[in-house]
């Protein structure tokens, strides 16, 4: 299953990732942390101290490479230069199991404590003026175009702050998005802005209230959100001393309201199956859109040319 945690800046959506995360591998299942924001303290959140940098090389800087590997032996794909962030797999294509023995999960997963991560990579200062940072996130989008997960297994991505996914056919890609509120105006004027693009597109969203310090601000999330509240977090001495490097990293520590509210989120996550079909069907609308707009102009080929018609991803597409 497949997990994103959106919100406005500063709402705790690292935290919750790092959080849910760190819940998840305790369990014993395999979890996979891909830090997708803008700004990279994934790692961080997870117990990576001091100012050594993870040793993970970053998939935003490995991108054309990451295209050779996944189009394997794809004849829709004729080179890294005809593949975009969008192409979906097809006959041919490689697809990914979960942590499995390939050279991408080798070369580009590292452990953070119980914790195998991912990164994007940080928006350095040669980009600054000439480049987008989405296009840092089209590692995530073909990794996850072509991976094949199953059912107790989940991969976590903690994305950039506000309504920025949008801006790429990324927010599809996810069984279930959560969406981190604090319980202030500027915490719900996001989640007014992702309801309305998810309901467009028919992408299920659930709010997760964080920070609350009493009644008084989960009625207001309440007012607020309404039936799309989950469960809230509140107000954690925990964290707050995990992020000044004072705590004890086990998790069992951590206040039980705050553990409980972990809890809900995976039986939320694990009560809804995957639709292959569907998530493959948002993926080719969106390639086909990307080909539309811009990419075949670009490459000067039509892209719409790449979706095999007779292929969709899923677990009969591994044997």
């Amino acid at each position: 299953m497949r997990i994103a945690f959106v919100g406005k800046g500063g709402s705790g959506k690292t935290t919750l990732s790092a959080l849910f995360s760190r819940h998840l591998a305790r369990s014993g299942a395999p979890v996979l942390a891909v830090d997708g924001d803008i700004n990279q303290h994934l790692a961080e959140a997870l117990g990576h101290h001091g100012e050594r940098a993870l040793n993970a090389p970053p998939l935003g800087a490995h991108v054309a490479a990451i295209k050779d590997f996944l189009r394997g032996t794809n004849p829709r794909i004729a080179s890294r230069e005809a593949m975009i962030k969008t192409t979906p797999p097809g006959r041919g294509s490689r697809l990914l199991r979960l942590l499995g023995d390939d050279e991408l999960h080798a070369r580009h997963v590292r452990r953070v404590g119980d914790v195998p991560l991912m990164v994007t990579g940080e928006f350095e200062e040669s980009d600054l003026g000439v480049a987008c940072y989405h296009s840092k996130l089209g590692g995530v989008e073909l990794y996850l175009n072509h991976l094949v997960d199953g059912p107790g297994e989940y991969v976590v991505v903690d994305m950039t702050a506000g309504a920025d996914a949008f801006a790429s056919g990324l927010f599809t890609r996810f069984d279930l998005t959560f969406l981190v509120a604090e319980p202030t105006r500027k915490g719900v004027s996001v989640y007014r802005q992702y309801r309305d693009h998810a309901r467009e597109f028919g992408i299920r969203i659930a709010v997760i209230g964080n920070k609350v310090t009493g009644e008084d601000d989960l009625l207001f999330l309440k007012e607020h959100v309404g039936d799309d509240l989950l469960t809230h977090l509140v107000q954690s001495p925990w964290v707050r001393a995990a992020e000044q490097g004072r705590s004890e990293s086990d998790l069992e520590s951590l206040e039980p309201h705050n553990r409980h509210a972990l809890s809900i989120l995976r039986e939320t996550v694990d009560a809804h199956p995957r639709d292959w079909a569907a998530l493959h069907r948002h993926a080719v609308e969106f390639h086909l859109r990307n080909a539309r707009s811009w990419a075949n102009e670009a490459t000067g080929l039509d892209l719409a040319s790449q979706v095999d018609p007779d292929f969709v991803p899923g677990p009969a597409s591994l044997a």
